[in-house]
Parts: C-alpha cells; sequence; structure tokens
C-alpha cells in the first residue's frame, strides 16, 4: 500500500509568512496565496526555470500552476528575458506611444480573425472592466448577465454571486460592493437556456452584453457543449446586446484564437490577459473596428493607463508570441496534455476511483465526483475538496506543485519534459492511493 510521503521543510516559507504577516492582509497580495484551501504554510517562491520551482526551503517543485495559466513557455525562457533584458536598458515606462505596441498588435491581429482593432491595459480585471464600459456605452443599456461559476476579475460589477431562483439579480459578494452596482449584474445559472430565455423575457431592451468564459476555468474546469454557445450568440444577436467572451484563460491558451475558434464563434468583444505579455502584467480587449471605434479618443467611451502599452511587457510579448505562432505548436502541446491525461484516466478506471479528469488543449482538472461531466457550479460537491486537500498536500511532498484550490485547473507547458510528466503520473498515482486509501 502507497504511504505518506514526508512532509517537506516549510521552515523558511513559515518565517516568511509570519513576517508578510506584518505587512499584509492574511500575510498575501492575492487571496488564494494563503493555501487556506489545503495544508500548510504557502510556500515563498525564489525562482523558476522552464518547468520548475524552487522555494525559501531550496524545495525543488515541478510546475502546474503556470503563474495561473499564463506561463505557456514556462519559466525563465530566454527568448523572452532577453527581450526584456534588452528593452530594460532603454527604459521601463514612458507614459507614450513605442513602437514595441504596434509591433505586438500587428502580431496579435495577424493571427487573430476574431478581433479588429485591440487596446492593452494592465491586467485582465482592467480588460474585462473595460469591456463592459465598452458595451454599455454602445448599447445604451445598463444590465449584464453573468453565469454562476464565471470568474472576471474584481471590478465591482462582476464582483457578484447568484442568489435563489431560476434568474437573479447578483448579491454582493464582497464588502464594499454597493448594492445599486450589483443590482445592475443578473446572476444565472451555465448551461441553462431557459433560464437566459426569461432574462431577455423580463428585462427586454436592458441588457447591454452577456459575459462568459470562453470556457469556465475558474470554478472548475466547466466546458459547455457548442451548441450552448452558440445559443448564446443567437439570443443577444436577436436582443440587440452584446457577448462578450473573457478569454483572460483561454486565449491564446487554446490558441490564438481560442475557446473562439475552438466554438466556431464571433464574440462581439473578446478579452486577454497576461498571457499576450509574456507572463508581465498587461491585458487587452479586442472587438470589431466599428465597437472600437466608441473608445476614447476616438469615441465617447473612456478608458486609460500609464502603463498601458508598457514597453517591457510589449517587449515580452512580441518574444513570447512569436514562439507560440510556429507551426505545430498548439498541436503538439494539445497532444502531450492528451497522452498525460490519457495515462491518469486508465490508472483511475483501472482502480475505480470517483475522480475524474476533464481537459481541454493543454488544461485539466482533478473532478472527486461521480459525474462525468460538470458544466455547472452548483455540479461541484464542496465536500469534495477535502480529498483535493489530501493529494495536494501528498503531491508537494512528491515535488510537485498544483494551485492551492481544488476549484482551480492545472496547465501542461511547452517546457514540461517527457521526464517531467513521467515522474508526476507516477507522483499523482501514489497521491490518489492515498486519497482513496
Amino acid at each position: 500500500m502507497t504511504t505518506s510521503a514526508s512532509d517537506i521543510s516549510r521552515d523558511q516559507s513559515a518565517k516568511l509568512f509570519e513576517k508578510a504577516k506584518q505587512y499584509f492582509p492574511g500575510g498575501v497580495n492575492s487571496p488564494v496565496r494563503a493555501f487556506k484551501s489545503v495544508y500548510g504554510t504557502p510556500l515563498f517562491i525564489e525562482r523558476g526555470d522552464k518547468a520548475h520551482l524552487w522555494d525559501a526551503d531550496s524545495n525543488e517543485f515541478i510546475d502546474f500552476c503556470c503563474s495561473w495559466g499564463p506561463l505557456i513557455l514556462g519559466h525563465n525562457t530566454p527568448e523572452i528575458r532577453e527581450a526584456v533584458s534588452a528593452q530594460l536598458g532603454k527604459g521601463l515606462s514612458f507614459g507614450a506611444p513605442t513602437a514595441l505596441e504596434n509591433d505586438l498588435a500587428e502580431l496579435i491581429l495577424s493571427n487573430n480573425k476574431k478581433i479588429e482593432k485591440i487596446r492593452f491595459v494592465s491586467s485582465g480585471t482592467e480588460a474585462v472592466m473595460s469591456a463592459i464600459r465598452l458595451a454599455r456605452g454602445y448599447t445604451k443599456r445598463d444590465k449584464i448577465v453573468k453565469f454562476e461559476g464565471c470568474y472576471h476579475g474584481h471590478s465591482d460589477s462582476l464582483l457578484v454571486k447568484a442568489g435563489s431562483g431560476l434568474v437573479t439579480f447578483g448579491e454582493t459578494s464582497s464588502a464594499g460592493v454597493p448594492k445599486a452596482f450589483a443590482d445592475e449584474t443578473i446572476v444565472i445559472a451555465l448551461n441553462d437556456k431557459a433560464a437566459l430565455e426569461q432574462v431577455f423575457t423580463d428585462f427586454k431592451d436592458q441588457i447591454a452584453a452577456v459575459i462568459i468564459e470562453g470556457v469556465p476555468a475558474n470554478n472548475g474546469l466547466l466546458i459547455q457543449d457548442k451548441d450552448y454557445i452558440h445559443f448564446l450568440r443567437d439570443i443577444t444577436k436577436a436582443n440587440g446586446s452584446l457577448l462578450i467572451m473573457d478569454e483572460v484563460i483561454t486565449g491564446f491558451r487554446l490558441g490564438f484564437e481560442g475557446a473562439s475558434k475552438y466554438y466556431d464563434i464571433q464574440p462581439d468583444i473578446i478579452t486577454y490577459g497576461k498571457i499576450i505579455g509574456g507572463g508581465m502584467p498587461v491585458g487587452a480587449y479586442g472587438a470589431s473596428k466599428e465597437l472600437m471605434a466608441c473608445i476614447s479618443p476616438d469615441g465617447a467611451v473612456y478608458q486609460a493607463g500609464t502603463l498601458s502599452g508598457n514597453p517591457v511587457a510589449m517587449a515580452a510579448g512580441i518574444a513570447a508570441l512569436n514562439l507560440l505562432a510556429q507551426p505545430g505548436f498548439y498541436e503538439k502541446l494539445e497532444q502531450t496534455t492528451q497522452d498525460f491525461v490519457a495515462e491518469l484516466r486508465a490508472f483511475i478506471e483501472e482502480k475505480g476511483y470517483e475522480v475524474h479528469l476533464t481537459t481541454i488543449g493543454s488544461i485539466f482538472w482533478f473532478a472527486f465526483s461521480s459525474n462525468p461531466k460538470i458544466q455547472r457550479a452548483d455540479e461541484i460537491d464542496p465536500a469534495s475538496m477535502e480529498k483535493y486537500k489530501v493529494m495536494h498536500r501528498e503531491l508537494l511532498n512528491r515535488g510537485i506543485y498544483f494551485g492551492p484550490s481544488g476549484y482551480e485547473v492545472g496547465f501542461i507547458s511547452a517546457a514540461h519534459t517527457e521526464e517531467d510528466l513521467k515522474t508526476t503520473i507516477k507522483a499523482i498515482k501514489e497521491a490518489l492511493d492515498i486519497v482513496f486509501q
């Protein structure tokens, strides 16, 4: 029988965490980093290279968090590092246009038929916030429809959750969000056509936009059927509303055209995250020329940012996307992921364990459930997260780093070697044996 691995040393991380608590709420600058959903003290990372991380206690890990997705090329990629270094010698920020912005925009737009113009911002949250404002400004309507289980950053309009009932106004899920803001957001369940039809009946001519993640991947990996996504496109168009596809996770992770291509759909507005900057703080939103003409200084919808189009981030993005644009890059990465998942699925089936691996592109998710096709947030059993906690601890002790929450997905990067994946498969098998012993 497989036995638990000895706990890794976290002495230095623990000391750093205690010090951090003096400076930051909860000792962190982003909540999930506090490791409250799993066992032990948060790991303080010192460096990364290729698919590996090293923490303050010199523990080495194979990384499947990949900075929550954008490091599709792994850590410390030479081409990106060299591009950043070259720009550092020229300046960090100008608050003025640079040729680098043109170069990255041309690289994106020439490989992405889903958008005609783009605007760079500093984060995925800012991109989505700006897309919402654009939708409201263009349609002259106020209400937004979002889906339970989809995360779109922490702007006030979208930091809401559903109440009870088929269709509900959003309830604030954070202190500091005025009820009036949440009341402009209607929250419904995913994969429920009747609910959306009811929304458009109840709020006729009031809906500015429906927003959905390209593939919902912040609350499990909730892959939607193609007919449902096409239904979203049809019903929004029929009602004069816009469809916003939040591709902060899926954009440039599934391909240059992301989930929009996977579903063969044309959203009105698409948002992107830091993968377009090689992992640097950057985001973007794009749409047709007509829609983007509404953005200041051409139009009346205001959006600005001193660090928008930051030259260091642009240089990193150009280097990264040139690598992603190489023929066969995404096909190879997806095949690697399929092979990885297939071996684990075979093991799980042989053992009869109640856990399912969901995957799309180079993204995967462990669902400790008897349901092989989870598509809605309310289909995830919160009690199943106890099993993930055990698996997470056992994997850390075996040198494998997954995100510190069972609701988060895992990512395979081009830097993961065959040996990395073999080591990981062995560790996951051992961890699952302990989870289900």
